[in-house]
């Protein structure tokens, strides 16, 4: 087992989000995000069979989707996707999100 912190490993940027790859394995990759206010990931996908967990640690923001779609997203929430699926995130507040990704890119 292994603990990690994620707070202590992972801060914010004023100029552009936040990435810390908490974890890779052949299995799964697990990585952190963090967003200041208005900061996104843009809407992407990625040309692979496999799901996509997307979990809101902190703070509020925008779930994103093709075609301009969105849904709001807060902590607590969990958003489970393909990973072929176009997806993105915005931030509303300052946001954390933790993404799971299997099998990993």
């Amino acid at each position: 087992m292994r603990k990690i912190d994620l707070h202590a490993e992972n801060g914010f940027k004023d100029t552009t989000f936040s990435v810390f790859h908490a974890h890779a394995s052949p299995y799964t990759k697990v990585v952190n995000f963090n967003f200041e206010p208005g900061q996104e990931l843009p809407v992407h996908s990625h040309d692979i069979e496999g799901e996509l967990v997307l979990a809101v640690l902190e703070g509020e923001g925008e779930f994103l989707a093709k075609d301009g779609a969105s849904m709001p997203a807060k902590a607590g929430d969990v958003l489970i996707s393909d990973i072929a699926e176009p997806h993105g995130v915005r931030a509303a507040t300052r946001m954390r999100v933790l993404v799971v990704i299997a099998p990993p890119i």
